[in-house]
């Protein structure tokens, strides 16, 4: 009785045998057909007999599994990423058993999704369909972690869609994983064309530059993204009404690099999407005070200045800025546009005149007062035109100023400059 039972036991196990044996057999069948549909329905099969397969015809299961799946690409993203998961559940397998197998071919397919999905990721990134970017660069990051940089491209997709609940989530994890996205650039000048350009790793510069194709080497890193990154966490926080987690995220990023004027300015910027006008000039204030030679900061002021109607402040502001940067178009606008604000009240006095003498001699000096800010204004109009001569904002100003002053040639002049920029513009 012990032999039959024995015996009978035998029977079992080898027809279990037999039967794995025959439906991995199956899938193989289907996939050198390219026959997906009847690939996965005997993975299915399979599926129910894997906790009596051996560590050897598991590891097989595992990659003809991903290949089903995957359907050289076709498969849909729950499939796909099941795929990833049975390659990953390979590798671990063979890794504690010691014995590479199909190792190399899990790799060897990894590699090729990780290409289709990035190429995939950047067409519609470029498409602007944002949406399957965001789910591409996640999934290449999943199948490769060491590359971080594509969960920031993730991120920076599902902000663009907008998807700020999956852009969150990657943010975070960003900032946990102590991501900063700094990287070292390696320039040098072409020798013929006299332009910089920007290799792709230093090797390459090197062994130019010795071949004397280019010169002037130089090494730059590109700034850190830590502040972006947590200005969007905290910018998506205040989207979402929550101001409390907004601002802790601030505060924890700037205890861990108080220094760091990125960030500094970040907060400022949470604080001006809140509404809280007074902090955010407070911040950008202190922010000046630790980098003196931006002349965007003093720009910055200079906005807020105008936006508070301190116009007097404003200008300081806009003047500061133009001494940093003499080129500073925009400044040279809104000096521009400040300087003209007080024209309107004038306009306003003088429409409210009668026709007495006195109001004659008012009239008068109103007039006067407002040609003074004509002048004034005029040379920053200038000069923002003659830094961008495309600007025609700053030329129809002009105009509509050389018309009220009665400089018949100059408004004649500065429309036809006008109209000229425009054909330009519209390809005519």
């Amino acid at each position: 009785m012990k032999k039959l039972m024995t015996l009978v036991l035998l029977l079992a196990i080898t027809s279990m045998s037999f039967a794995q044996k025959n439906e991995i057999k199956e899938i193989e069948k289907a996939l050198k057909k390219s026959n997906f549909a009847d690939a996965k329905s005997a993975v299915t099969a399979a599926e129910g007999l894997i906790g009596s397969m051996d560590d050897k015809s598991k590891a097989k299961f595992y990659l003809l599994k991903a290949q089903a799946l995957y359907a050289n690409g076709a498969g849909t993203d729950a499939n796909i990423d099941e795929a990833i998961t049975s390659l990953d559940e390979l590798k671990t397998l063979e890794s504690k058993m010691g014995k590479l197998k199909y190792t190399a071919e899990a790799n060897e397919m990894t590699s090729g999704m990780v290409n289709s999905f990035l190429t995939k990721a950047n067409d519609a990134f470029t498409n602007k369909n944002y949406e399957v970017a965001a789910k591409g660069f996640e999934k290449v990051y999943r199948m490769s972690p060491k590359d971080t940089l594509y969960l920031y491209y993730a991120a920076s997709a599902a902000v663009s869609q907008p998807d700020f609940d999956t852009a969150l989530k990657h943010y975070i994890e960003l900032k946990n994983l102590g991501y900063n996205g700094s990287s070292m650039n390696y320039y040098a000048t072409n020798v013929e064309t006299g332009v910089e350009e920007n290799f792709a790793g230093k090797t390459a510069r090197n062994f130019s530059v010795k071949a004397k194709l280019h010169e002037k080497p130089r090494d730059v890193r590109s700034p850190s993204k830590t502040a972006e990154i947590v200005k969007n966490i905290a910018l998506i926080y205040v989207s979402q009404g929550d101001n409390e987690k907004a601002l802790g995220a601030m505060s924890d990023a700037r205890e861990e690099n108080p220094d760091d004027i990125g960030l500094l300015l970040s907060e400022a910027n949470v604080y001006l999407k809140m509404g809280n006008r007074d902090k955010f000039k407070a911040l950008m204030e202190e922010a000046t005070e630790k980098d003196p030679g931006n002349a965007e900061l003093q720009y910055n002021l200079g906005v807020l200045a105008a936006e508070g109607g301190n116009s007097e402040e404003s200008i300081r502001y806009y003047e500061k800025a133009l001494a940093i940067n003499p080129n500073y178009v925009d400044a040279y606008n809104n000096l521009a546009v400040v300087i003209l604000s007080g024209e309107a009240k004038i306009v306003e006095e003088m429409n409210g005149l009668g026709t007495s003498r006195a109001d004659n001699l008012k009239y008068d000096q109103l007039k006067e007062s407002r040609t003074q800010i004509y002048n004034k204004a005029i040379p920053y109009l200038e000069k923002a035109l003659e830094l961008k001569n495309t600007n025609v904002d700053a030329a129809k100003t002009l105009m509509n100023i050389y018309s009220a002053l009665g400089e018949t040639d100059k408004f004649k002049a500065m429309r036809t400059r006008i109209e000229e920029m425009e054909a330009s513009a519209s390809g005519n």
